[in-house]
């Protein structure tokens, strides 16, 4: 969304016309879910997609005929015969999308307040007016709310239906979206920062997985060439330096997740010394049994309480029979998004192996 977004000022900056368009409702089984976007610009291109097939033709042809003035539309689909056999989704289901020529200061002016709201990774729910009985004559409209339920910026001059207040979710429960009294709630969610200490193999497939789905990476490392933004192209901080000083100095609040991947014992424990006691959303840290017994022992002896030991996800990730760097990476990743999302790993810790291969340095 961020890339689609930044692209969307570009084409406002540029004078370049352009339409905005997002699925704003589904229902039963559609291409794609509620929140994607797509831009159409003057020549046909597009940024993003709605789904593909029928549907998205569809959806480009209205923007396209609106594109140099109109009001913002509402348009449905039902995934039938007419707009389902591409897809294969001849099943009933239905998607709702909002059409939004960008033109008017307004709406000029929501664009600059989503962009900086999802740049900032703070979080922010877009909201549509979508029901013409309940909201007459203004169907399309839409506000913007900050992470502190704030409004943030309006398409419209005229008072915000008590609906909206009233249904508007906190982004502290990481809601979907979601429908409500007519009206259509897309929440962007804050973005969590991870902190992986490692610049290794493993340090290195697991930023670029969480990167993927929205985890903001930040890579530690005592060796710049393994913690270089070559090998860390999706990082937002590179940060070269001695483990236990940089760990130990490190901004870390409740949001945090931190992983430790390095490449040894001492090092690793560094980190977990400095880490564990800390706010940190997740700490996890990767080993065998042995490996993890002896750093916890050694914690123990320099008087770190069990209580903060016993947060530590150790060894991290799923357990679903890793072997591989990108299968470990894939059962780390599982793990901080579902603890992101669900508040606590699904599975009982226990201090059992986990394969680490010789890779990870």
């Amino acid at each position: 969304m961020q890339e689609l977004l930044s692209k969307l000022i570009a084409a406002i900056d540029a004078g370049r016309p352009v339409v905005y368009t997002t699925l704003v409702e589904t229902r039963g089984s559609t291409p794609q879910k509620a929140g994607a976007s797509m831009l159409v610009f003057a020549d046909g291109s597009q940024v993003g997609t709605l789904g593909g097939g029928c549907v998205e033709a569809e959806v480009k042809r209205s923007a396209l005929q609106r594109i140099d003035g109109g009001h913002a539309e509402l348009l449905s689909f039902q995934l039938d015969s007419d707009y389902g056999w591409d897809d294969g989704l001849i099943c009933g289901g239905r998607m709702t999308m909002l059409v939004a020529p960008v033109q008017s200061r307004e709406e000029t002016n929501f664009c600059r307040a989503y962009h900086s709201l999802v740049s900032a990774a703070a979080g922010c729910t877009e909201v549509v007016l979508v029901d013409e009985d309940r909201f007459p004559r203004r169907t399309g409209e839409r506000y913007l709310f900050d992470a502190e339920g704030v409004l943030a910026a309006a398409t419209s001059l005229a008072p915000i239906p008590e609906s909206v207040l009233e249904d508007l979710r906190p982004l502290s429960g990481r809601p979907r979206a979601y429908l409500s009294q007519g009206v259509s709630f897309l929440p962007h969610l804050p973005r969590c920062r991870l902190v992986v200490v490692g610049g290794g193999h493993v340090g290195q497939k697991v930023a670029e997985l969480a990167a993927e789905v929205d985890f903001d990476v930040w890579v530690i490392d005592d060796r710049e060439q393994y913690c270089n933004a070559e090998r860390f192209p999706q990082a937002k901080r590179l940060i070269v330096g001695p483990i236990e000083e940089v760990v130990s100095n490190l901004e870390v609040d409740g949001k945090t997740f931190c992983i430790i991947v390095t490449r040894g014992h001492n090092h690793d424990e560094e980190a977990l010394l400095h880490l564990a006691p800390t706010p940190a959303r997740y700490v996890g840290m990767i080993g065998s049994k042995r490996k993890i017994r002896l750093i916890l022992d050694d914690l123990r002896a320099a008087s770190i309480p069990d209580n903060v030991l016993d947060r530590v996800h150790a060894p991290l990730g799923l357990e679903i029979g890793s072997q591989t760097v990108p299968e470990i990476a894939v059962s780390i990743v599982a793990e901080l998004i579902a603890v992101r999302n669900l508040g606590d790993s699904p599975r009982k810790r226990s201090v059992a192996a986990m394969p680490t291969p010789a890779e990870n340095s």
